[in-house]
């Protein structure tokens, strides 16, 4: 990768996954995780939710971004993929940031696995109960 070239970068956070996403003009092909983001994200639909930011902002065509995400599943590192680009396209242009509120792509989802507590089976479900 050329030293030069010029990119703008985003955090996203979702569940227990982070991921540091850098957006570069041309056309190349995005890459997550050093695998190109249409392989990583192969289930059906789940490439055009990544880049909805992109295509709200009508730049699909005229960038590109690479990923590295770590932790949590698919559905997180997807959230926390598309926050990222979201933050990115902030960080470029601040004008479209209401557009991109409209479609709820700038809010990052608070919920988070509830942790286990003791004597319960998982976080809220209690043992069975038996009256003899």
């Amino acid at each position: 990768m050329n030293v030069a070239e010029r990119y703008f970068e985003g955090i996203g956070r979702r569940k227990t996954s982070t991921a540091r996403v850098r957006i570069y003009t041309g056309s190349k092909a995005s890459v997550v995780n050093d695998v190109p983001a249409e392989e990583y994200f192969d289930a059906r639909g789940e490439y055009a939710d990544v880049i909805s930011p992109l295509a709200i902002s009508g730049k699909e065509k005229e960038m590109y971004f690479t990923a590295h995400v770590v932790g949590g599943g698919i559905t997180g590192q997807r959230e926390a993929v598309r926050l990222g680009i979201a933050r990115a396209l902030i960080e470029m242009d601040e004008t479209l940031k209401p557009d991109l509120r409209k479609k709820g792509l700038v809010t990052r989802d608070p919920r988070m696995v509830e942790r286990k507590k003791y004597n319960r089976r998982k976080a809220r479900k209690k043992p069975q109960f038996s009256k003899r």
